[in-house]
């Protein structure tokens, strides 16, 4: 029986690295197919691109654009969450890194970021950080 296909739960980092065309864009662009977003990374990318200049119509049809899911927060994902906050204390992830993070540990998905410090995290799933 084949091996299937790893699930991917992108963070804000990657889908602004992948929209802004930075280093890393080809990885994330790889495992975009049929990823998974957390709504509160979703809400982080939209006011970025707002900060940045976009109109918020604008912002919000090129994100539809992407073959992403956007997955709303449950309880599961709110408790698993907040549970990691002593874990992640060290490296000063925000409400949406670890929003990412608990949707990767409920769907036993790979973690996608830029940002190299979650490697050093040690909390059961599998963390990327493209460059």
């Amino acid at each position: 029986m084949p091996t299937p296909e790893p699930v991917y739960v992108l963070d804000a980092s990657a889908l602004l690295c992948l929209l802004f065309g930075e280093p890393g864009c080809e990885q994330v662009e790889e495992r975009l197919s049929g990823a998974l977003v957390s709504a509160v990374s979703y809400h982080e990318v939209l006011i970025t691109l707002i900060d940045r200049g976009v109109e918020a119509e604008e912002a919000r049809l090129l994100l539809g654009e992407l073959d992403i899911d956007i997955v709303a927060v449950d309880r599961e994902q709110a408790d698993t969450g907040a549970m990691l906050r002593g874990a992640t204390r060290g490296i000063a992830l925000s409400l949406g890194d670890r929003s990412c993070l608990a949707l990767a540990l409920s769907r036993a998905a790979v973690a996608v970021t830029v940002d190299s410090s979650w490697a050093a995290l040690e909390i059961g799933i599998a963390i990327e950080a493209v460059q």
